[in-house]
């Protein structure tokens, strides 16, 4: 948001409730609001972010809101101690349901919010002690330092004081090393994983991070109402929150605010006006707001904080000023690996099988890759060089055989675990976060090399980590040819400088071993010529590479050796020379071996013949 933007509403905050004609109402209506940002904003996180949709954030307003009447009204509780208490019930509530029902996936998981979102709504509802539907009336009001916030203006000031720093803890997590691992998780999660990031435990933190900004909007509510009972604590009330965070942008801090200022504004609106338009006061209002909601759906997909960001921002030219932003400042080194000797056995395959049903992907393949190599994996199409790639790193177990790196067995572990080994790897079909900036994509693959928790990531805390981090970024992306493209958003490259950045970010990861599935598709002549010059530098450092590619040229040029693979079998191996001699080779790509074409003539053919994609 622009500064400007920004002072002006702090003012404007700062001053509505000294102004004397400010109605009443106004206030109240603010203060609803300020409420209903505090849940938005845990939404945005975790369904407009995350990809996780949730129907029951009502329930955890509830839970916030029932600990501080109980305890305040019967136990005689300070309201600042309650506030604690509700977050500590609310932290254990949502991290066991979020546990359970994060395993779920598709339409399962909302289906299995609504399930415990209306057993927590029924308990409130049915539990003696905490006065059954009458609820609990008579709660005390906050006070800070002697002066009582019993009034709707008092509050107003807390509540929106929360919602700012609410707001700002949520950005700054979203803008660090967790916030990138959380960004990953709608699109991005098997391409994460393969980082060594743990996504399920990204799920519960953010599940547990949106139910406690919800439980501390109803410890809010319950002292500026002064009275609780279960009915704003159903259904209904979790699907307009979940409207507001779609309406004013799902993946936007600021949208919080303009969701729940838009929806809760309408609804009060349709009431006071449709009755005069229509002549009745028959309910109609929930069909009109119902067909308000499919309209901006339909026109307004990505929510209207969106719309009315990227005008200001045309406006103002900022979308300029942002892509030519100065490179990240210098940063100390992040630590490094131990590369092992040249000539160290780095990674060996013996009989690795993959079935698919009574489909052999991959037929019992054995071949071995040594420290300082570069050794290319080729073949037609349909090969099972992909499906091989995916053994080793993780992503498919294999059905029998062995895969060792540096004498550890690979085929038992996840592609996390395989990951923080030191095994990198790019994909056959790219897997960036296209909305992210070129320069945040690299630093996900960097996530290892800095450990940095939510906390310090929300309190700003993480400066000096996120600096090493997004320099690390900057200095691969300036390595392999990208240094001018740092905050672009990766969506808008070409589809060869997108494979270019995959390596970028695979080089960020410091790994050991390199695996690049066809990193040169989409290059032009000169751009694989300094590709191959950047992928010879890193096998005079140390670093193994296994590489599957179509250019012959590129691969015969390149490779110390080659292993062929056919139908998921491993045809031959040998250097480069050899391999463009081997009948059995030259018949699998060419069909067949012409008995007038002599060795030399098909050994010429063949680099042009031979490729194909996995």
């Amino acid at each position: 948001m622009n500064r400007i933007l920004l002072v002006v509403f702090l003012v404007i905050l700062a001053v509505l409730p000294q102004l004397s004609s400010t109605p009443e109402f106004w206030i109240t209506q603010l203060n609803y609001i300020g409420l209903a940002t505090l849940v938005v904003l845990g939404l945005v996180l975790l369904t407009g972010v995350g990809g996780l949709t949730s129907f029951g954030q009502a329930a955890f307003v509830g839970i916030g809101a029932y600990t501080t009447a109980y305890l305040t009204t019967r136990m005689g509780w300070s309201p600042w101690f309650t506030l604690f208490a509700g977050l500590a019930i609310t932290f254990l509530v949502s991290y066991i349901l979020g546990a359970i029902t994060l395993r779920l996936s598709g339409h399962y998981l909302p289906l299995g919010t609504i399930a415990w979102g209306l057993s927590l709504y029924y308990l409130f509802g049915n539990l003696e002690f905490l006065g059954q539907y009458d609820g609990i009336a008579g709660i005390q009001a906050i006070n800070i330092f002697g002066l009582s916030l019993s009034g709707g203006r008092r509050m107003f000031y807390l509540i929106w004081i929360v919602v700012l720093l609410s707001m700002w803890a949520t950005y700054n997590l979203l803008t660090s090393r967790p916030g990138r691992a959380i960004r990953a998780l709608r699109s991005g999660g098997g391409m994460a994983e393969s980082f060594g990031i743990n996504m399920a435990s990204y799920k519960v933190i953010i599940f547990v991070y949106a139910a406690l900004l919800a439980s501390i909007s109803g410890w809010l509510y319950a002292h500026m109402q002064r009275a609780v009972s279960p009915s704003p604590f159903g259904l209904n009330y979790s699907i307009e929150y979940l409207f507001m965070a779609v309406v004013g942008g799902g993946s936007s801090v600021w949208g919080a605010i303009v969701g729940s200022a838009l929806i809760l504004t309408l609804k009060d609106q349709i009431q006071n006006v449709l009755p005069g338009l229509i002549n009745t006061t028959a309910n109609f209002e929930l069909v009109v707001f119902g067909i308000l909601m499919i309209l901006v759906l339909q026109y307004a997909r990505d929510g209207v904080w969106p719309i009315l960001s990227s005008f200001w921002a045309s406006l103002t030219k900022q979308d300029k000023v942002q892509r030519n932003r100065a490179a990240p400042p210098d940063a100390p080194p992040l630590p490094q690996r131990q590369r092992p000797q040249a000539g160290t056995l780095v990674l060996e395959l013996d009989s690795a099988r993959k079935e698919f049903g009574g489909l052999v992907a991959v037929n019992d393949i054995s071949f071995k890759l040594k420290a300082g190599e570069i050794v290319g994996l080729i073949g037609p199409n349909g090969a099972g060089k992909s499906t091989t790639f995916n053994l080793i790193t993780g992503v498919l177990p294999t059905t029998r055989g062995k895969i060792t790196f540096l004498g550890q067995r690979l085929d038992k572990l996840p592609s996390r675990e395989i990951a923080k080994l030191g095994v990198g790897r790019t994909f056959q079909h790219v897997q960036l976060l296209p909305t992210m900036t070129v320069l945040e994509n690299v630093a996900l693959g960097a996530h290892l090399r800095r450990n940095v928790g939510v906390v310090s990531a929300t309190l700003h805390a993480d400066r000096k980590a996120e600096a090493q981090l997004l320099n690390e970024a900057a200095i691969q992306l300036k390595r392999v040819g990208l240094g001018d493209y740092l905050y672009e958003q990766a969506g808008n490259l070409a589809l060869g400088q997108q494979r270019i950045l995959e390596i970028a970010r695979a080089l960020a990861a410091d790994p050991i071993l390199l695996l690049l599935d066809e990193p040169a598709a989409g290059l032009r002549y000169k751009e694989k010529q300094e590709l191959a010059q950047v992928l010879s530098q890193l096998r005079s450092e140390g670093m193994s590479i296994l590489l599957v590619e179509h250019d012959m040229d590129f691969v015969m040029s390149l490779t110390d050796h080659l292993v062929v693979m056919d139908f998921g079998t491993k045809l031959a191996e040998g250097t480069p020379d050899e391999i463009q001699k081997n009948p059995a080779v030259l018949e699998a790509y060419l069909g067949g071996i012409d008995d007038e074409l002599d060795i030399d003539e098909q050994s010429s053919a063949a680099p042009v013949a031979v490729g194909g994609a996995a």
